[in-house]
């Protein structure tokens, strides 16, 4: 088992300094440091590498109780605040960026793209489920909610959804790279919806046992994944 000074001074400052690096990466790019440069299409190509990296750190972030369920380390669930709010940074500058950058913040020009293209309409409402996600994450919040700190969090499935949605109807012509986001997702899901019928079924016989104590004493133990 990892110790906790591990995994506080040497495990959690190398995954925020690697989750860091896409960031870094792109801003050297946008300061055309060391000859790097974004392309011919630079704002398209800032607003693809953000969201890209937002979808695989949510994913990251899907991964962490499928790894301690096949591995049995509970230790790796102290890293998955860390993946979810970089996710959320990421999926934040992917969204200012297409306000700021891409359509300059006319409302006009944002309306119309919203009707012509539906799929901006998928993302801008996973960004609005990411944000409570983000600001509800530290442990204080966790215990003014309580039980429904636990219902909040679930959302996080939805909003895995709809980011893959949202790159599916995004892209025009080779579907490839969405869907292997797509089976990945669904790999990850299939574990957590296993989990939660054995607890069900769990709870059911107990209550046909006349346990309906330790029926709810499960479900409030139930930890969010």
């Amino acid at each position: 088992m990892a110790k906790l000074g591990h995994i506080r001074f040497i495990y959690k400052p190398v995954l925020f300094f690697a989750c860091l690096l896409p960031f870094a990466w792109l801003l050297a790019r946008a300061l055309q440091l060391g000859g790097l440069d974004l392309g011919a299409n630079p704002v398209e190509e800032i607003q693809d590498t953000l969201g890209i990296w937002g979808l695989r750190l949510l994913l990251a972030t899907l991964a962490i109780t499928p790894l301690r369920l096949l591995t049995g380390l509970a230790w790796l669930l102290q890293f998955r605040r860390m993946l979810g709010l970089f996710a959320f940074f990421y999926v934040a500058l992917h969204f200012l960026n297409y306000l700021v950058l891409d359509q300059t913040l006319s409302l006009a020009l944002i309306v119309e793209d919203i009707v012509k293209r539906p799929f901006i309409t998928i993302g801008f409402s996973a960004f609005v489920l990411l944000v409570p996600l983000a600001v509800t994450s530290t442990a204080g919040w966790r215990r003014r909610l309580r039980h429904r700190w636990q219902q909040l969090h679930y959302s996080i499935y939805l909003v895995g959804i709809l980011v893959c949605w949202h790159f599916y109807w995004q892209v025009k012509k080779d579907i490839s790279e969405p869907l292997i986001y797509i089976v990945i997702l669904t790999a990850l899901l299939i574990p957590r919806l296993l989990q939660r019928r054995k607890r069900r079924q769990k709870a059911r016989s107990r209550q046909g046992a006349g346990g309906s104590t330790g029926a709810s004493t499960l479900t409030r133990r139930e930890i969010h994944e």
